[in-house]
């Protein structure tokens, strides 16, 4: 047992693997426990496959398959037999989502209905299948391109999605350049036909479109209209000038006037706005620029004009030296935005630091980043295990430039922050979305979709946005609420399994880096499997170990931590963590713990001015103490007001008597005095409650451990958190958290 111990230790300090019981996890096809169920992805409902809808508008341009099967299913609710329609409607998409998930089949919606659904009527004996399926395709008004959680995600999406807010985005540029086109083209077609030439006969033919060229004399009406008095000339200096703001207006090259005009720019004389490289991009905006500042200008001339306000004496030097720094925004938001597509693994060295130039220029490009391997080994070479910043860092970097949008996703979260992305491709200015398709090709037989969940409930890619429009504090622009559990350091989950006995057991496992890491084939050798005859008491999980180093070099702590993983065999297996990846996992804690704070959770700032105020309460209360005890009641003279001592609240004998007896030992919380600060209860929720006061009791200490209650105790401000003693007497580690715990009894 010794000799087991020994090694375990110094596997965990050393990461050598002595010759007695520690396995190799490389090979098994192991993964984390958590993601042992979903081994079969496709058979889970979730938000993949998705379909990019074609011609949608922003709001719907992107809807899940499964979110689609239950419309039709709602609208087939008058059938007769509902339920069994729907449950036709159900094997139809389950039988899509293997195709597309597990077969690679790729193809439009309407596509992949028709081939599947005959495959699985011409296999079936339900004779009512095919009629369900019709009905509900009859229903199907969308059409679009069925897509997986995959490395080509985040550019389909995301080109997607771009492309439907630039269509509306054109939409609303057309219309108004189409109503200035028309408006100016009447100034000029009203002009023309109070002229001479416009009453020639052949001219008042043509204009009546020969629909009375039988009844009217158009010779004698052309004599009549000459003998009228004379128009109002309209001058020829401010003709040329509508010729020529229309003309401009009609070349432009910026979106199609097609049903506005047939003089416009035909569709491939456009220019484009999609770009696979930074360069291309920056070249195509600098050279179309004095395009943008011609045609801002024709139509600000336009407008003048149409409310007959233009003075040429006064406007004409202006126009005169129009240029560039006169564009307002407003006026900007009208023309298409850019987007470049970059992969991280194409980009150079000094590519990160042109593109933070780029955006913090503020030029109308968004970008999008696509990373596929966050676990990159870092070429630092020192014997540490780090990975690779480089352009997974980008994102975090730029929320620093203050005015560009910034959203950073794994591929599996981008269904569900759809509508942050379209507000930010929506809007003008620059932006960055940093995204992590989950394809490393590091991870055996785990899906893209799944790799990249793991990334975001780890802390290893948190999900986060930043929208510079929002408002004007980073309460308001910053956003973590994405992640699982945000305010917690990890995520945690309810398990059962049986164990080697054929016992149930019921846990509650936190998922962290270490379980991450865990999964990539690269970092194998940091990891040693357990045999389950030997799960002695010297393990302890890694998540509660992360911050509190129980072991370092030189000291006699008999805890090594350790990971629950899943073998090919469905086996749990306890799985030793080496001090390498220990030291790595926190420095991603410390990570996330900053973005926290710009979140707003834990804040240190505000955590600082709780312990000012209830330092300086605890002085007001001694000082009231203080006096009273001095005062007799034949002799007592009244204490001088003091605004603190005043302030402070103080006890009446009625609440002192409500005070419960406690048993020695007792785990109990000050209610009356706690803030309300969450801390407790984001630590353990079904442990720690809230009275209808919204102040914390401890409901049952069953419901967690006694760590818990120590590091609540530690992370209370105002110290009102007492632990008492352990009631699990075999809890891990119990003398270092006695310890811990008597400041707080």
């Amino acid at each position: 047992m010794e000799a087991e111990l020994q090694s375990h230790i110094a596997f965990h300090l050393t990461g050598k693997r002595p010759n007695n019981g520690l396995d190799l996890i490389a090979g098994q096809n192991m993964r984390p426990a958590l993601m042992a169920q979903y081994r079969d992805l496709a058979a889970l409902r979730h938000d993949f496959p998705v379909v990019l809808v074609e011609g949608a508008e922003p709001a719907s341009c992107i809807q899940s398959l499964s979110a689609l099967i239950d419309g039709l299913a709602a609208k087939l609710a008058v059938d007769p037999a509902p339920e069994r329609t729907a449950m036709h409607l159900r094997r139809l998409e389950r039988a899509i989502r293997v195709a597309v998930l597990e077969q690679g089949a790729r193809g439009t919606l309407n596509s992949l209905w028709h081939t599947i659904a005959a495959k699985m009527t011409a296999a079936g004996d339900d004779p009512a299948f095919a009629d369900s399926l019709e009905r509900a395709h009859t229903l199907l008004k969308i059409d679009g391109a069925v897509v997986a959680c995959d490395a080509e995600l985040p550019q389909n999406f995301v080109t997607h999605a771009w492309r439907s807010v630039e269509a509306a985005r054109a939409k609303r540029f057309r219309k108004e350049i189409g109503a200035l086109i028309a408006r100016l083209a009447d100034v000029l077609r009203a002009d023309f036909s109070l002229s001479p030439q416009g009453r020639n006969p052949e001219n008042l033919r043509a204009a009546m479109a020969n629909a009375f060229a039988d009844e009217l004399d158009f010779d004698a009406l052309s004599g009549v209209l000459s003998k009228l008095s004379a128009k109002v000339p309209v001058p020829e200096a401010r003709l040329k000038r509508v010729r020529e703001v229309l003309a401009i207006l009609q070349r432009q090259r910026f979106v199609s006037l097609e049903g506005v005009t047939t003089e416009g720019t035909a569709k491939s004389d456009l220019h484009g706005f999609l770009f696979d490289n930074s360069a291309q991009a920056l070249a195509a905006y600098r050279e179309r620029l004095p395009e943008i500042v011609g045609l801002v200008r024709a139509m600000s001339i336009a407008r003048l004009e149409l409310r007959s306000d233009y003075v040429p004496e006064r406007h004409d030097p202006f126009f005169r030296d129009f240029s560039a720094q006169m564009l307002g925004e407003d006026e900007l938001a009208l023309f298409p935005g850019y987007l470049v597509r970059l992969r991280a693994a194409d980009l150079k060295p000094g590519d990160n630091s042109e593109l933070m130039e780029l955006l913090g220029a503020g030029l109308p490009v968004k970008f999008l980043l696509q990373i596929d391997d966050i676990l990159e080994p870092s070429i630092i070479g020192d014997g540490r295990l780090a990975f690779r910043a480089g352009a997974k860092q980008l994102a975090k970097m730029a929320l620093g430039l203050h005015d560009v949008y910034v959203m950073q996703s794994s591929g599996s979260g981008l269904f569900k922050l759809r509508d942050q992305m379209m507000a930010g491709l929506a809007s003008y200015g620059p932006g960055l979305l940093s995204v992590f398709s989950g394809d490393s090709g590091t991870t055996g037989g785990i899906s893209p979709y799944l790799v990249g969940a793991a990334a975001t409930e780890s802390r290893a890619f948190p999900t986060f946005w930043y929208d510079p429009s929002a408002g004007a504090d980073w309460a308001s622009r910053f956003s973590l609420a994405d992640n699982p559990q945000a305010a917690a350091d990890w995520a945690t989950h309810d398990m059962r399994y049986e164990d080697g006995e054929h016992r149930r057991v019921d846990t509650r496992l936190s998922f962290t880096m270490i379980d991450f890491v865990a999964s990539d084939s690269r970092y194998a050798a940091h990891f040693a499997g357990v045999s389950s005859g030997k799960w002695e008491e010297d393990l302890f999980p890694a998540a509660e170990a992360l911050g509190t180093r129980v072991i370092v070099a030189g000291s006699t702590q008999r805890s090594v931590p350790y990971i629950l993983m899943v073998d090919d065999q469905n086996a749990m297996r306890r799985v030793i963590v080496d001090e390498k990846m220990m030291i790595a996992a926190e420095h991603c804690l410390r990570q996330w713990h900053s973005l926290q704070e710009l979140g707003g959770l834990h804040n240190s700032h505000a955590k600082a001015l709780v312990e000012r105020e209830r330092i300086a309460w605890s002085a007001a209360q001694a000082a009231l103490d203080a006096a009273r005890s001095v005062a007799t009641p034949a002799t007592a003279a009244p204490v001088a007001a003091d605004p603190a001592i005043a302030s402070a609240p103080v006890a009446s004998p009625a609440s002192a008597a409500e005070e419960p007896e406690r048993a020695d030992g007792e785990a109990y919380i000050d209610t009356g005095r706690c803030s309300s600060c969450d801390e407790c209860t984001t630590i353990n929720p079904k442990m720690f409650a809230y009275d209808n006061n919204r102040q914390a009791y401890i409901v049952d200490v069953k419901l967690g451990t006694f760590r818990q209650l120590v590091e609540a105790a530690e992370g209370c401000a105002l110290s009102i958190i007492h632990p008492g003693v352990p009631v699990n007497k075999d809890e891990p580690g119990l003398d270092e958290l006695i310890e811990r715990a008597a400041p707080f009894q």
